[in-house]
């Protein structure tokens, strides 16, 4: 566990830290962090992503595990919303943001890579697929129900044509297309799509790094809340659901450490994107981000 720790983990959680030491020296301003995000989140993030939906293995998925996986997913968010809204009345964009950061799990910049770090990519593909499973279908879905409640007064038109060009819904719509038809990708868009994909991660990570620097990391009722919702109860909803669902092995036992992941940093990024209340959320990735440390080497 503590070699697991020390030699997989800790290298990638240390970009965050990274960002967060030199935001709060004061090297990197939140300003320039957050034209980094934009870039990352615009630019880089659809490059990383269109190859993998492009070209994951569909038919070797556990369907099962990811049904319920999915399932786990809109309770826990439903519960999360409605506490964010009801128990601490919070705006409608910012629970939706608080809600999102309990079930959407940073495994795409997170876990995805430490998963590949640890078990190679073979013995990795229930992460992939779930990797697969929430930058495609639930990252899409979020995207869509940030521009719909962030911006109302634009009109259902404005957001239309906005969500019609979002950067990363045309990846994972073309990723999709490509895969289902089995149409090759051309080697030099696979190269450049890796070539800029391999940045989107750490530079993705150091920008939420150096913004979180400026946020208070106070424990506040809500934060605890949401991070306790996070780290307990949603791993545990994977955990039961799985076992009364009869899913077992290696889908059983990654499915629950992705489940035990860090809040995704995408939920700040998205609140950030859109101008929404970031003071309880960024404590919750940055919490959420530290205590996950030895859960996570414990569980791989």
């Amino acid at each position: 566990m503590f070699q697991i720790l020390t030699h997989d983990i800790l290298p990638v959680f240390a970009i965050l830290a990274l960002g967060y030491g030199l935001g709060w020296r004061g090297t990197f301003s939140r300003a320039e962090a957050a034209v980094v995000n934009r870039v990352s989140l615009t630019l880089l993030q659809p490059a990383l992503i269109f190859p993998l939906v492009a070209t994951v293995p569909i038919a070797e998925f556990d369907v099962r595990a990811l049904a319920l996986y999915g399932l786990c997913e809109a309770v826990g968010f439903g519960i999360a919303f409605l506490i964010a809204r009801r128990m601490f009345r919070r705006e409608a964009a910012e629970a939706l943001m608080l809600a999102m950061a309990v079930v959407f799990v940073n495994s795409l910049l997170y876990i995805w890579p430490i998963s590949f770090l640890i078990y190679g990519e073979a013995a990795a593909l229930p992460v992939t697929a779930l990797v697969a499973w929430d930058a495609s279908l639930v990252f899409g879905i979020f995207i869509i129900g940030a521009e719909l409640i962030a911006n109302p007064s634009a009109g259902l038109s404005s957001a239309g044509r906005r969500i019609a060009t979002n950067p990363i819904l045309l990846a994972i719509a073309a990723g999709a297309v490509l895969n289902i038809s089995g149409l090759p990708l051309p080697a030099p868009l696979i190269t450049a799509a890796e070539f800029a994909g391999a940045a989107a991660a750490p530079l993705t990570l150091f920008a939420l790094g150096v913004i979180l620097s400026q946020q208070s990391l106070r424990p506040s009722p809500v934060v605890a809340a949401i991070s306790g919702l996070k780290l307990l109860a949603f791993p545990a909803l994977v955990a039961a659901a799985l076992g009364i669902g009869g899913v077992e092995g290696r889908w059983n036992d990654l499915f629950t450490l992705t489940a035990a992941g860090p809040s995704g940093a995408m939920a700040f990024a998205l609140a950030l994107l859109h101008g929404v209340r970031t003071d309880a959320v960024a404590p919750v990735i940055i919490w959420t981000s530290v205590l996950s440390l030895i859960s996570l080497a414990w569980l791989a």
